[in-house]
């Protein structure tokens, strides 16, 4: 069964919580936040209270993207905010990767790596028998609305070659019902999208046309 996660960075946040309720009720059962820090990404967004302040507010399991520096130091407070999946940048981690898998397995929650367009897969490939996921970026990470890179996406027929069957292979940037049977073809089972779902005069059959693929 596909994952759907509907990224909240192209939701209105005047409205957050019932805009993910939205999501939820058309069967998205995660929540993606992207957090960025405006160093390891040009963009700023959000931090570890907005993902305490939905943790009792919503249902859907908090999917939270570190697009931010030094995540060692900062994965201890969105464990704290009650993230339930914690994201990082192998470009990020800078040696600390399996501190940071470990520091988010030992508190019960799911651990993913991410890579950019242009990083090989042979950069996570030590890590891949530790994770339970693997975010495949297919486009540069700190904006939205960005179109999609056919050739990140082959990434993931490579990842898929290499990882156990439980691994879940997340797909992020330019994502619809085209690009995520590209993806879908390739492996992945878990797919973000933000303008996609929140911006579609159809939620529902946005949702749901990502979950057929």
């Amino acid at each position: 069964m596909n994952i759907v996660s509907p990224s909240i960075l192209s939701a209105d946040f005047a409205n957050l919580q019932k805009e993910i309720l939205k999501t939820e009720n058309f069967g998205a059962k995660w929540c993606h936040i992207d957090v960025m820090d405006g160093h390891f990404v040009p963009n700023i967004t959000i931090g570890a209270p907005v993902v305490k302040s939905l943790k009792n507010a919503v249902k859907a399991k908090l999917d939270v993207h570190l697009m931010i520096e030094n995540p060692l130091k900062y994965i201890p407070d969105f464990i704290s905010a009650g993230s339930d999946i914690i994201t990082f940048h192998i470009e990020a981690s800078k040696g600390s990767a399996s501190e940071c898998i470990k520091l988010i397995k030992d508190a019960g929650k799911l651990a993913g790596i991410s890579i950019k367009p242009g990083t090989p897969v042979n950069d996570i490939k030590e890590y891949l028998s530790l994770l339970d996921m693997v975010l495949v970026m297919t486009v540069e990470p700190g904006f939205s609305g960005q179109k999609f890179m056919p050739d990140a996406a082959k990434k993931i027929k490579e990842i898929k070659s290499l990882a156990s069957d439980k691994l879940i292979i997340q797909v992020d940037g330019g994502i619809n019902a085209d690009t995520a049977k590209i993806c879908a073809d390739y492996g992945a089972n878990c797919f973000v999208a933000g303008n996609y779902v929140y911006k579609n005069p159809d939620m529902e059959n946005a949702i749901k046309s990502l979950l057929a693929v």
